[in-house]
């Protein structure tokens, strides 16, 4: 599968359009993670704990578009974003989007 975030994949020519394919997750953080950041808060520094956890979610959320497209029969999207929204206190949205196409 072919992923990208331009409109165009260089080399290939888009013979169909299949539509918007989109991939999400909502995370929670976790108690023992906030008392390792409220420590790093004190002294400053980058919060690998939640740097690790950003990082899953976006993973998951693009393997999930990913999925979405292949069983519209994609073997590319295009146009691909990711958009984050606040849910609750301790919870977070991180949604994967784009155009689901057939390149060849």
């Amino acid at each position: 599968m072919i992923v990208v975030t331009s409109s165009e994949i260089v080399g290939k020519r888009i013979v169909s359009t299949l539509g918007i394919v989109r991939g999400n997750t909502i995370r929670a953080r976790h108690i023992g993670k906030d008392i390792v950041a409220a420590f790093k808060n004190l002294i400053g520094g980058e919060i690998e704990e939640y740097t690790k956890l950003m990082a899953e979610a976006r993973e998951q959320s693009l393997d999930r578009m990913i999925a979405s497209a292949q069983e519209l029969g994609a073997n590319a999207i295009v146009d691909v974003r990711f958009s984050t929204s606040y849910i609750m206190g301790a919870a977070s949205e991180i949604l994967a989007y784009g155009t689901a196409v057939v390149v060849e």
